[in-house]
């Protein structure tokens, strides 16, 4: 059956063209997908409606007589099965039949379990024929992963997921940067500070990328004292990029330390990828593309025997009114960021030929992402048009941002384990230890709940601050809230069993669901299409984060005025359909918190 909402709009897009014939209205009907159906503030407006504003100037008409002479023709040959049409000032709206609404919407949750949320009323996948190519996380092999990469991880991660879910082909990209003069530094530190006492890792008994960003911090300390250092780092790169077979293996060996931290740290986020690209794979491919250019005139060889290329036509005249450029190849021959970029984006459309390319960066990187993009266009790649910065906001503690050449940076492991050992001491305060059933795998799920959720519920392109007390909170717009709720409907699900009451999708069950709270809640599941719709379409996970908060919520006030195993003998039927509403909420539950990488816990 078609969804609820595509059939309204499809009601009032057939009556705007009959309003149109039979005014003589010398204008053209707007595409039915432009029709905007909204939720009214008020249950009495009714429970959907669609705004007239954009028919205002063409038929030079007010929204309001619009509206009025639209649900004339509307109401000719409504389905009183469908609902009760009416004129809201300059909005169409329309209050649904209630029972026959519960049937179509529980029935089709029953029908489509976890693929609920993906289909539009054709029956066809929101995103279907999409091949989309997501780039996330980008570690440097100098240091350990930090809270940003845990917000570009998050993001990253959860984009994908809900792309997916919309019916696109997703193909999960991460560029290792592991050369570079940051890593020099790193490797200089070793030789200083480690190599005479052969330490490793192991030896030590610490993560390998733990290890390495120590190097990081101490060699940034050093460098103060001996200003020579940093010279030093930049002769060892150019050595690096020469092949010298002792750089090369010291490089090899702590890039192995790295990655290998690294990686138990995606494996204990959920974090995955199709392909791992390394910067030293790629950033000679972009030096070729470099001289190609320059051949062909595209950038030219400055002064001091940089490459560079002319930046105006795509970031404007500086704030004297000079032409900008953009070194590609410094002076003495080695890449700089761009350079590896710029071959990066070619290998991975010959690798994989997109429709859209997402890079989930940092707002610190959209001048770079501008003249990426527009250096690859000049190239003549017409598949630069596809590209796509998701730009996001920074994520600051109290003490202000986090600088990792100072060590002052929050690691990904250290804060994981900070928001494990709280959640474990109030499960043991709590006594629940017993009920949970294992406790430190429990603490384990609610940290990365507490984790994830809040920093997914922000909208991306907005600078946050992250609070790990309030986000560990079981009470109120929280991740371990949300666990909390589908472990509650669990529970209810368990004892209703107990008891000998199943779950009912039959008709004549599912039409006696007419009470407020039970179709405040039908409402709800009902937007999750088009929720799902708008994330995939945005690329934006906190529209979900906002829908399950919600959702969430108004289970809560149905259970709260709707008992289920308290009701009478003699209503057996309706307890059974309201166990069928609980179920479909757990279904859709489950299913946004995959998305929102929420682990989900039957106990809690």
């Amino acid at each position: 059956m078609a969804d609820k909402r595509e059939l309204f709009r499809n009601i009032v897009f057939k009556a705007i063209n009959s309003y149109i014939q039979e005014k003589g209205i010398v204008a053209e009907a707007p595409a039915e997908e432009s029709l905007h159906v909204e939720n009214p503030p008020k249950p009495e407006m009714g429970d959907l409606g669609i705004p007239l504003f954009v028919l205002a100037k063409s038929f030079r008409m007010a929204p309001p007589q619009i509206a009025q002479g639209l649900l004339e023709i509307i109401n000719r040959d409504a389905d009183p099965e469908f609902g009760t049409f009416l004129a809201a000032g300059p909005y169409i709206n329309v209050k649904l039949n209630k029972a026959g609404s519960a049937v179509s919407i529980l029935r089709k949750i029953e029908e489509l379990g976890e693929g609920y949320g993906s289909f539009n009323s054709d029956g066809k996948r929101f995103l279907d024929g999409r091949k989309v190519m997501v780039e996330y996380s980008s570690p440097n092999t100098n240091k350990p992963l930090h809270l940003g990469h845990m917000r570009n991880d998050a993001l990253g991660e959860s984009v994908s997921r809900i792309l997916k879910k919309a019916g696109a082909e997703v193909f999960r990209t991460n560029i290792i940067n592991n050369r570079g003069v940051h890593i020099c530094k790193s490797m200089l530190a070793y030789k200083l500070f480690h190599e005479k006492n052969n330490d490793t890792p192991e030896s030590l008994g610490i993560k390998g990328d733990h290890f390495v960003g120590q190097c990081y911090v101490e060699f940034d300390k050093y460098s103060k004292e001996h200003p020579e250092a940093a010279q030093e780092a930049e002769e060892m790169l150019v050595k690096w990029e020469n092949g010298d077979p002792e750089v090369r293996a010291l490089w090899q060996k702590m890039n192995e330390w790295t990655l290998s931290g690294v990686k138990e740290t995606y494996a204990r986020t959920g974090v995955d990828f199709e392909k791992l690209y390394f910067e030293s794979d790629t950033y000679l491919l972009g030096k070729e593309m470099i001289q190609d250019g320059l051949d062909r005139g595209i950038f030219y060889k400055a002064e001091d025997g940089s490459v560079r290329i002319d930046i105006t036509e795509a970031v404007g005249k500086d704030r004297d009114g000079n032409n900008q450029s953009k070194v590609l190849l410094r002076k003495d021959g080695t890449s700089v960021y761009i350079t590896q970029d710029i071959g990066t984006a070619i290998k991975r459309h010959d690798d994989w030929q997109y429709n859209q390319m997402v890079y989930v960066v940092a707002s610190e990187q959209i001048y770079h992402f501008k003249v990426l993009f527009y250096i690859l266009k000049k190239l003549g790649y017409t598949w630069a048009e596809k590209l796509y910065h998701l730009s996001y906001g920074l994520v600051n503690l109290p003490s202000g941002r986090m600088k990792s050449r100072e060590g002052t940076v929050v690691d990904a492991d250290d804060l994981i384990d900070s928001l494990h050992a709280d959640a474990l001491k109030a499960i043991n305060e709590r006594g629940r230890e017993e009920d949970v059933g294992n406790p430190d795998e429990v603490a384990e799920k609610v940290a990365l709940s507490a984790l994830h959720y809040y920093l997914l519920q922000v909208t991306p392109i907005k600078d946050m601050l992250f609070n790990p007390e309030e986000s560990l909170s079981f009470n109120g717009n929280t991740g371990p809230y949300l666990q909390y709720m589908g472990a509650r409907i669990s529970s209810i699900l368990r004892k209703t069993k107990e008891q000998g009451l199943e779950p009912d999708a039959g008709e004549e069950s599912l039409k006696l669901l007419t009470h407020e709270s039970e179709w405040a809640l039908i409402k709800e599941l009902e937007k999750y299409p088009s929720v799902i719709e708008k994330a995939a379409n945005d690329l934006d996970p906190s529209l979900l984060a906002v829908y399950l908060y919600d959702l969430s919520k108004s289970f809560s006030s149905f259970y709260r005025d709707c008992p289920i195993l308290a009701v009478a003998q003699d209503q057996k039927t309706l307890a059974q359909a309201r166990i069928q509403l609980a179920k479909s909420t757990l279904t859709v539950m489950k299913d946004a918190m995959e998305l929102l990488l929420i682990p989900y816990l039957d106990r809690m």
